[in-house]
């Protein structure tokens, strides 16, 4: 017999969702918010104490989205382990983390221009002129203006995000189109990581030498090799490291030292 998720166990996912970034870290960002929304599912789905570690472990992968939005997420979620925990033999349950990370960037910008540079701005434009002039409707329609949109985001994303994900996953393992989908969010994961390393990761080196009277800075000949060559570098380097399992803390702290040290002696 079939296991389906009840709106019961929706309303629970939906009510901890807001404890999304309760547990916030500078590892794997969400993720420990993400899992503890989706454990009423997983224990609803998963009968067998493996099953459901397995489950958590999934969710517990690097995960950062508006919060507003990530109900949305967290429905096609539940859809994906529903048909994952009916048809464990021929699911590949590794789309549930491929489908999580190719969302996650593209709402988290449509929700990060909704939710914080369109009504948050709005309804503290409109809280602020009523407090100035020494209304308590000020704060108050902050609070109602900046919330209506926000639950409603949550509770239509969750519904629907699940509702389309049931629907459209049936149709999906059945036409063999998993597949292509599963190739085509990896190159686009990879084109969102490639975009972050050269637009948020910025590393120049200050090396400069004289050469017949004229100042060479390192940097300007690295530029015109390859532009961002040294963050692609970097990058690349932590990924090998990460790959012989060299702990992500001991990274952090690491890259920190010597971006303090390279900084002090000149380098960067």
């Amino acid at each position: 017999m079939n296991k389906t998720i009840d709106k019961k166990t929706l309303h629970s996912v939906f009510w901890r969702s807001f404890a999304l970034q309760g547990a916030f870290n500078y590892e794997k960002m969400q993720n420990i918010g993400y899992a503890y929304a989706m454990t009423p599912v997983i224990k609803k789905l998963y009968d067998k104490e493996n099953d459901q570690a397995e489950a958590l472990k999934r969710h517990l992968a690097l995960f950062n989205s508006t919060p507003a939005v990530t109900p949305a997420i967290m429905g096609i979620s539940t859809a994906m382990e529903e048909q994952n925990a009916n048809h464990s033999g021929t699911f590949d349950a590794s789309s549930i983390n491929a489908v999580k990370a190719a969302l996650m960037a593209p709402l988290a910008g449509i929700g990060d221009s909704l939710f914080f540079g369109t009504f948050r701005v709005i309804a503290a434009g409109i809280g602020i002129s009523l407090a100035q002039k020494g209304s308590i409707l000020g704060p108050i329609l902050f609070l109602v203006l900046y919330n209506i949109p926000n639950f409603a985001a949550r509770i239509w994303g969750l519904k629907y995000g699940y509702k389309v994900g049931v629907s459209s996953l049936e149709k999906l393992q059945k036409n063999g189109l998993m597949d292509r989908i599963m190739s085509i969010v990896g190159i686009i994961g990879m084109m969102v990581v490639g975009g972050m390393v050269a637009t948020m990761l910025v590393v120049q080196t200050t090396i400069k030498f004289s050469m017949a009277g004229a100042t060479v800075k390192i940097q300007s000949i690295i530029d015109q090799i390859i532009p961002n060559l040294l963050p692609l570098l970097i990058t690349l380097f932590v990924f090998y490291l990460i790959r012989k399992k060299v702990s992500i803390s001991k990274l952090t702290v690491g890259i920190l030292i010597i971006g303090i040290l390279a900084h002090v002696v000149g380098i960067l």
